[in-house]
């Protein structure tokens, strides 16, 4: 019964909320694999089994998340690492299509394993609803379970990536695919900027001005297109809590703070911190904050 329940809650934030966010992520995988298929016969072959690539990773994820729990979750500076790592693919697709050339030769198969594994690879690149999936999967305390969340999870995302691929096939034999390559870089350059920011190896310099005088517990509140305020002060020295509140369901709702993720709304309590600036970001490194102590 918790199985069936995840599976129809997974497919349920795949299709409301995963379709935009994840296709926006990891969508960009796609272009490479679309380039090596010259062949219209072969194209919806290919498209299935980056599908069923993608499947068989997450719903294995899945599984090894509800039965070890957080003990086999990336930290944020490894998911830091493969958003990097993810960019830069990306963009090496996409000046492929650019010079119009494939890793292969026009006409010829694309190897048997490139989108399975293409496919597969998504899940090192996770979106913020798939971080929250992950979470889901890892209380679940069940292999089946955990499984099933993010089974249904991809099979909700779904008709998303099918339409993407239908797309790009189509614009990458067409003068568009210029127009194609030039947003997969500037996609791959998002998710390196992205992968930067989660990580923490941005300047730790906040532009907004913090708001009220430091105190042992602050409160912020994440929203649809960041948290607010974007900066507080808190007194250095001294333990101090922090209160996340949600506002709108999204992104920002998983945070990655002091080394590890959090789903909220929660409360994250801080050792004594020295005097500076102290960086958190969602789930994805697209909105950050800052804590400064002083």
């Amino acid at each position: 019964m918790q199985a069936t329940a995840l599976l129809a809650s997974g497919l349920a934030a795949g299709l409301v909320a995963g379709t935009a966010s994840c296709t926006a992520v990891q969508g960009g995988l796609l272009v490479g694999l679309v380039r090596r298929a010259e062949g219209r016969e072969r194209d919806p072959a290919v498209l299935s089994w980056f599908l069923a690539g993608r499947l068989a990773s997450y719903s294995a994820a899945g599984a090894l998340l509800g039965l070890l729990g957080s003990a086999v979750k990336p930290p944020p500076a490894l998911r830091a690492l493969l958003l990097v790592a993810a960019g830069v693919t990306v963009i090496a697709f996409a000046i492929g299509m650019l010079r119009r050339e494939g890793c292969a030769a026009p006409g010829r198969e694309p190897p048997r394993l490139a989108a399975p594994l293409l496919g597969a690879a998504t899940i090192l690149v996770p979106c913020g609803v798939t971080i929250g999936m992950e979470l889901i999967a890892i209380s679940s305390g069940s292999p089946l379970a955990g499984a099933a969340v993010m089974a249904g999870f991809v099979l909700g995302t779904t008709p998303a990536f099918a339409l993407l691929g239908y797309l790009l096939r189509h614009v990458s034999r067409t003068r568009l695919s210029k127009v194609a390559a030039v947003a997969a870089i500037a996609a791959g350059l998002w998710t390196i900027g992205s992968g930067i920011s989660l990580g923490g190896w941005m300047p730790a310099t906040a532009t907004t001005e913090a708001s009220g005088p430091p105190s042992p517990t602050v409160t912020i509140w994440a929203t649809d297109d960041g948290y607010r305020p974007a900066a507080v002060e808190a007194p250095a020295g001294v333990p101090i809590e922090v209160v996340f509140k949600v506002v709108d369901r999204g992104c920002t709702d998983t945070v990655a703070i002091a080394g590890r993720d959090v789903a909220l709304p929660a409360t994250v309590r801080l050792p004594p911190q020295p005097p500076g600036s102290l960086r958190y970001a969602c789930g994805m490194g697209m909105f950050t904050g800052f804590i400064k102590f002083s």
